[in-house]
């Protein structure tokens, strides 16, 4: 596997191929966001792909080069906590193979339902996300499935595709945030402000209450760090990894944390000034921006609505 990030050439063949299935997301300056932050702000919503997710992007074009490398692939196995396996249900069916699809217990129940309406065989084990990924291995091993993981070069390549959808529709972009889960957004982010040759500052985000990315980034060395956090479960990394981490290093400017009640109060935001729905992880962007918003008047700001994908009694709470 390439230890570089994507090409443009290289995003733009996946993007030929995504774009068969879904269109490419809007963005929107809006102004009452603008006016919270006192700058330009500019919002991807990722909360508009077929599984309200980015990642609808991103096992695309993984299974579509496996497809071609392995024809003989009889399955598909992963872990997530919703949207990664949404993601992966997805492209099974449009490739005509199975999925099946480990979420620990306890796993929001809406996103299990739409894991399952996409066509994932669902298994619920272990008491967190990298629970459910070791035996997820282990069964791909025991039933010869192929293991989807979170981060490879071409789910890289796919999510990439929004990052080149955004940075072309609004130019001379200053400051990014990006919520880290396992990294292929913000690594996705790298390759197209890398490629495009901007000057764009790559910010990333990440839960305090699950803070891995955020030790391994200050200690230069992947770490392992508890899981807390309660309502951003797609920041719910328990273990760093190598690639990725090497990537944040080399292009990314700082890593801002988040705690829970930073982004309960994001998300009533968004949709107070957007009247959007975002996931605790899609609205974590805006959490660190409003933390640091003092350091950003006058620039031109770049936040993505990750995903939409909340329970229904949670966001209710939000609400409250």
């Amino acid at each position: 596997m390439p230890s570089t990030l994507p090409t443009i050439p290289e995003i733009q063949a996946a993007g030929e191929l995504i774009y068969r299935f879904m269109r490419p997301t809007p963005q929107y300056a809006w102004p009452l966001l603008c006016e919270r932050l006192n700058t330009e702000v500019w919002l991807k919503h990722e909360n508009q792909t077929p599984i309200g997710a980015f990642k609808a992007r991103s096992v695309m074009a993984y299974v579509d080069a496996l497809m071609k490398r392995e024809p003989a692939t009889r399955g598909l196995i992963t872990a997530t906590r919703g949207n990664h396996g949404q993601s992966v249900a997805l492209a099974a069916r449009q490739f005509g193979i199975p999925a099946t699809i480990l979420v620990p217990l306890g796993n929001s129940r809406e996103k299990n339902a739409a894991m399952r309406a996409q066509g994932g065989a669902l298994i619920e084990y272990g008491a967190d996300y990298q629970a459910a990924r070791e035996r997820a291995e282990e069964l791909a091993a025991e039933q010869n499935l192929h293991m989807v993981q979170p981060f490879h070069y071409d789910i890289v390549r796919g999510v990439a595709t929004y990052w080149l959808e955004f940075f072309q529709a609004v130019p001379k972009v200053e400051v990014a945030y990006v919520p880290i889960g396992m990294g292929s957004g913000i690594c996705g982010a790298a390759a197209v402000r890398n490629g495009l040759d901007l000057k764009t500052r790559l910010v990333g985000v990440v839960s305090a209450h699950a803070p891995c990315f955020a030790q391994s980034f200050a200690q230069r060395k992947p770490v392992e760090a508890p899981v807390s956090t309660q309502i951003a479960d797609g920041l719910a990394c328990r273990k760093a990894e190598q690639e990725p981490l090497t990537h944040l290093l080399e292009n990314v400017e700082r890593i801002v944390t988040v705690t829970d009640d930073e982004v309960e109060a994001a998300m009533r935001h968004i949709f107070t000034d957007t009247h959007n729905v975002v996931e605790g992880a899609g609205a974590a962007g805006l959490a660190a921006a409003i933390k640091e918003r003092d350091q950003l008047q006058g620039k031109r700001v770049a936040l993505v609505a990750t995903g939409a994908n909340v329970d229904r009694d949670v966001f209710a709470r939000v609400l409250q």
